[in-house]
């Protein structure tokens, strides 16, 4: 028995140390927001010797004619519908392959599957000279729509993954009762495919939300900036450049994730382990 309770102690010390190694980041990075600059680059010190409290208001505020609440109302815009059409899409699309027959099933699978595997610099110009043609550039459009057409080969793998975890017996039972296929699936299983729909949420929120690349590709005014390129912004806006300002929003941009990803860690953590055990 005491050898028992010292392995636990010891796991526990071992799981705290690697905790507070795994945080330290994110305290450093909140910890620094209320220093100078020269404290920042000149100490190595977790605390400052000086503290800054404004950082927080004059980053908010930003150096030009747009602030921070601008690029995080712009973010919004961009993330939600994504998000949302994401869901729907991948649901949609994931039903369909798990629980019905139809001609080139098969082939159109193996398809979705064998996008996973190109790599975004090969369909990068040609998907940016399409957007062009048809007139998105300089807006959300680029994010919104594909997503809205089921173009994550990812989410919607792992939604089939779930639903075909789910009792077909389910489904016989709702149509004996007058269920059609879509009542079906919005009665019967999406209620069970909340892990799930939970877990492709988090991920395409986090994705899109913290999406540099796409961003500074597609996205030129500086009015619809979200906020990866506004704080690559605050970075051009002088050559003297607050640093303070930069971490302190950069800790409000953090933020909404951890948040997210706090209040859905029930659904979220149940939804990839059982579509890592089932299929």
């Amino acid at each position: 028995m005491q050898h028992d309770s010292k392995n636990s102690w010891l796991n526990y010390i071992f799981l705290i140390v690697l905790g507070l190694v795994m945080v330290y980041p994110l305290i450093w990075l909140f910890t620094s927001s209320f220093k100078t600059n020269a404290d920042i680059f000149g100490s190595s010190r977790l605390l400052p010797t000086t503290y800054v409290w404004d950082a927080y208001k004059l980053g908010w505020q930003g150096t030009g004619q747009y602030g921070f609440e601008d690029f995080f109302i712009n973010t919004l815009k961009l993330v939600i519908p994504t998000v949302i059409f994401t869901i729907v899409s991948s649901v949609l699309v994931a039903y369909g392959f798990a629980r019905f027959n139809f001609p080139l099933k098969t082939l159109l699978f193996s398809v979705m599957i064998a996008t996973l595997m190109l790599p975004n610099a090969s369909v990068m110009i040609p998907r940016y000279i399409l957007f062009n043609k048809l007139g998105w550039l300089d807006t959300y459009l680029p994010f919104i729509i594909p997503a809205a057409f089921a173009t994550s080969a990812f989410f919607i793998y792992l939604m089939i993954q779930f639903i075909r975890g789910l009792p077909r017996d389910l489904d016989e039972a709702a149509t004996i009762d007058g269920c059609n296929s879509f009542t079906v699936l919005t009665r019967v299983l999406l209620p069970l495919c909340k892990p799930a729909i939970f877990s492709v949420g988090i991920f395409q929120f986090m994705w899109t939300w913290n999406d540099f690349f796409n961003s500074i590709i597609y996205i030129s005014s500086v009015s619809k900036f979200t906020i990866s390129l506004g704080l690559r912004l605050s970075l051009d806006a002088s050559s003297a450049v607050s640093w303070n300002q930069v971490l302190a929003m950069s800790v409000v941009s953090i933020v909404p994730c951890v948040l997210l990803f706090f209040f859905c860690q029930k659904y979220f953590v149940e939804g990839i382990s059982t579509t890592g055990l089932k299929g």
